[in-house]
């Protein structure tokens, strides 16, 4: 349980999560019970947006699949409208574990930071990735730690917290090309000059639905998590916002 927090919106991105919605929302709400749940229903075509209102959730149901990316900004720009103070994106699939919003709060509070990444290669757990996805990964990190300023061992990861600043910075600039939500958002947040820390997470496997990993899914994966990123270094800086404030991260 999260004594004393600020408002905490936790976003959800579900697309055909219907069997595993429903528990996930459970979860969260026996782990961090002060916190609001929004599912951002990404265009599916099965039961997920009766399950997650069945659940208790209040739910933003997208007319079209926009991708991980695409929920996410909807979540972002709907914290923002609401006033939230943190957001933190949670899978639909069960593979993130809400109790670890608690040490992502204590790792933004004591850094200072205006993202916090729940890390899946950082000494907690037994999560393991083989071969070239592997090899990708730990080359992105080398990338991706530099443009940050700091240590980063997992760039992947969709586990993250943000703060009132991060949000207002997503809600109009979070992308929502392949990776773009994990690889180019750290390079957006670099340049809006938000600070960037992660904190060592245990994974899960999925709860239901099956697994992308094979070698030729991998290989697709090396190719296209190094165009993003090229990519992303690339592209000219847009306009960000400037917060009026920084949110509650006292």
């Amino acid at each position: 349980m999260l004594p004393d927090l600020p408002r905490l919106l936790v976003v959800v991105p579900a697309w055909n999560e219907e069997v595993t919605i429903g528990a996930v929302i459970a979860e969260i709400t026996q782990e961090v019970p002060s916190a609001d749940i929004l599912v951002v229903n990404d265009g599916s075509s099965d039961g997920t947006v009766a399950a997650a209102r069945a659940a208790g959730a209040a739910v933003l149901d997208l007319p079209l699949n926009l991708g991980v990316g695409g929920a996410m900004r909807a979540g972002f720009k709907y914290a923002q409208r609401e006033g939230y103070d943190l957001a933190v994106q949670v899978d639909a699939d069960g593979q993130h574990d809400p109790r670890h919003v608690h040490a992502l709060w204590q790792t933004m509070q004591s850094e200072g930071a205006d993202i916090v990444i729940g890390a899946r290669f950082a000494g907690e757990g037994d999560y393991e990735v083989r071969g070239p996805r592997r090899w990708a990964m730990g080359l992105l990190a080398l990338v991706l730690s530099r443009v940050c300023r700091t240590r980063l061992t997992d760039t992947t990861s969709g586990f993250k917290l943000m703060s009132a600043r991060a949000i207002r910075v997503f809600a109009s600039n979070y992308p929502a090309e392949y990776l773009g939500d994990t690889i180019e958002a750290l390079v957006i947040a670099a340049r809006a000059r938000l600070t960037v820390r992660q904190v060592a997470v245990s994974m899960r496997p999925r709860a239901g639905g099956a697994p992308s990993h094979n070698p030729w899914k991998a290989a697709v994966f090396l190719l296209r998590a190094f165009f993003a990123l090229l990519i992303s270094l690339s592209r000219p800086s847009a306009p960000l916002p400037e917060p009026a404030g920084e949110g509650a991260r006292a």
